[in-house]
């Protein structure tokens, strides 16, 4: 079922494309996945807390502005870096997860999307606006994100003792909902768009190769990180922390660069780079369940 889900709403997603509606459902699973099921997910796993959580959003923030200022160096270009750094942890990132590991991973995978959504909140509209941000802009646009703003609520929660609860029966089942919710809608959304977007080979062969140099990186990271940091239950975890390498530029870079630079080039890179991605993390899954 975990691997049949996302391939079914893949499926509708490429089918649905062609309707007249495609946009507005576009959105609407868009925005319910962004400010539903995954602000619920991220709640629910913050209030029955698991150990390693702040380790694992500590781990993706950081090895985010790594591969940014990396990537920088190697490129000569802002853009292209944070398509590399900022991935699509999200409607992507989710469903390939619960997926390859199934729905115990989706503690760890909150973990690891709050620390990249807080990278990307910061880096994404920095790296782009020409005009110099202030301090106090960028600290509410990172409280008020949907991801950070379900961490103050989780945090309220746990203060008024949500988490010793006996029985909470209701927000197991809104919980198990929400997972499925969130990968049905994530590769639905990924179907319409990929049925809608013209891509070039040329574009294809470079982010093979961007991908093979973050695979690198990914296992240079990943192996230092599990030989020398202390990160509880880092033996079931190491999986899903290689997989934010195999994933593709988060989707809202585009409309970030449209409104700050006035160009779409990013668009080639994440059509590209989530062909790429989908084809790499297949391959990551078989070798995870088969070999």
């Amino acid at each position: 079922m975990a691997l049949l889900l996302p391939l079914f709403a893949f499926i509708c997603g490429l089918g649905l494309a062609s309707a007249s509606f495609s946009t507005q459902l576009k959105t609407l699973f868009s925005s319910l996945l962004a400010r539903c099921f995954i602000p619920f997910v991220i709640i629910y796993n913050m209030v029955f807390y698991q150990a390693g959580s702040l380790s694992l959003m500590f781990f993706s923030f950081t090895v985010a502005i790594f591969m940014f200022y990396f990537f920088r160096h190697i490129f000569k270009d802002k853009l292209r870096a944070l398509c590399v750094s900022y991935v699509n942890l999200a409607w992507l990132g989710f469903p390939f997860a619960l997926a390859i590991f199934g729905p115990e991973i989706s503690a760890p995978m909150v973990a690891l999307y709050v620390g990249g959504s807080v990278f990307g909140n910061i880096w994404a509209v920095t790296a782009l606006n020409k005009e110099q941000q202030e301090l106090s802009s960028i600290i509410k646009k990172v409280v008020f994100s949907p991801p950070v703003f379900a961490l103050l609520i989780a945090f309220i929660c746990r203060m008024i003792g949500v988490q010793n609860l006996q029985n909470h029966q209701i927000l197991d089942a809104l919980y198990s909902f929400a997972k499925v919710g969130m990968s049905f809608t994530g590769m639905c959304v990924l179907g319409m768009w990929l049925r809608r977007t013209q891509v070039q080979w040329a574009d294809i062969f470079r982010s093979m190769n961007v991908f093979a140099m973050k695979i690198l990186v990914g296992l240079v990271l990943c192996g230092l990180t599990y030989l020398f940091i202390p990160i509880p239950n880092i033996n079931q975890y190491i999986g899903v922390m290689f997989l934010i390498f195999c994933l593709p530029p988060a989707a809202n870079i585009v409309a970030l660069e449209t409104h700050y630079l006035g160009t779409g080039e990013s668009a080639r890179y994440i059509a590209a780079g989530t062909i790429v991605s989908c084809v790499l993390v297949f391959i990551y899954g078989s070798i995870l369940h088969f070999v």
